[in-house]
């Protein structure tokens, strides 16, 4: 049976294993928690390594990327490129294809309005194929990367700023502790609201959970939100804000959605390949063969 795991620096408590058939075959999906411990996860890669099928890097990101440009994370790199036998997945594979494409299908199926909606999206950098993708439904869009990667209250009103100022930063902040910029370990359960109007002034939320769920005013009345992955506890927290519906794009197994990266690390099993080898076209033949579609939950 494929088993994939991933390690994250984030906490523990949102630690989920489960078996689960994906096209006939048997896959055991793991996420362990090592709450910041930067030495834990740099520890667990190494032991892991050669008796898993996919490691999958969680609570971090191997690259960003701006435009057509990618840019390594040095920090973390360094961590996996101690794994010499298991293939290593961030997530960014279906980053650049599956969150593309969940926003293109949610505009043309008629479930979520983008051109005539008002949207943020937390991180342009970190989500860039939902990035793009916005930008082609011609919608207005506010990217958070200064306010909430580098808590400036600085708004960028257009993809366009976002890669002049990341040609220009992230050369300098991939070099820069990770941790610095995204929330890890026990600042993932603690909400501490920042930007209020941000969210105030959008329709429709988008991009990773822990900076959307970290920085969310108390009330987010008739908001959509749209992220990669949610537990139930995230799903009742956001009714109780007053959020009309929930989208993840990653499928739902046991009532939940698993990472992005443990999603990638299936499709990479499933081709028994390298993540390297696969191409966007590969990713997006196999999303379809999953029969893969946006989740919707309903909240109030």
């Amino acid at each position: 049976m494929p088993h994939v795991v991933s390690i994250s620096l984030g906490t523990s408590k949102r630690d989920k294993r489960s078996e689960v058939e994906i096209l006939g075959e048997r896959f055991l999906l793991e996420r362990i928690g090592v709450d910041g411990d930067l030495k834990r996860y740099a520890e667990m890669f190494r032991e892991l390594d050669g008796k898993v099928d996919v490691l999958g890097v969680g609570g971090a990101d191997m690259y960003v990327m701006v435009g057509e440009k990618r840019y390594a994370w040095q920090q973390i790199v360094r961590i996996t490129e101690s794994v010499k036998q298991t293939p290593v997945v961030d997530g960014s594979g279906l980053k650049h294809t599956l969150e593309r494409e969940t926003v293109r299908t949610l505009q043309a199926d008629g479930i979520v309005d983008f051109r005539n909606s008002r949207t943020l999206l937390v991180s342009g950098v970190d989500r860039f194929g939902m990035a793009q993708s916005l930008v082609e439904c011609g919608g207005p869009v506010v990217y958070g990367d200064l306010m909430f990667g580098m808590g400036l209250p600085i708004s960028l009103r257009s993809y366009g700023s976002v890669r002049r100022l990341g040609s220009i930063l992230l050369p300098i902040l991939s070099r820069l502790p990770q941790t610095w910029f995204y929330p890890t370990g026990e600042k993932q359960e603690k909400r501490t609201p920042k930007f209020a109007k941000a969210f105030e002034e959008a329709d429709i939320i988008c991009g990773d959970w822990h900076f959307i769920g970290r920085y969310l005013p108390d009330k987010i009345i008739g908001k959509t939100i749209l992220t990669q992955t949610l537990r139930k506890a995230d799903l009742e927290m956001l009714r109780e804000m007053g959020a009309a519906r929930a989208i993840t794009t990653t499928p739902a197994i046991d009532g939940e959605s698993f990472p992005t990266n443990v999603m990638e690390g299936v499709i990479v099993a499933l081709r028994n390949t390298r993540p390297e080898n696969i191409r966007p076209e590969q990713y997006l033949e196999t999303l379809r063969n999953l029969d893969w579609k946006p989740n919707v939950f309903s909240l109030n």
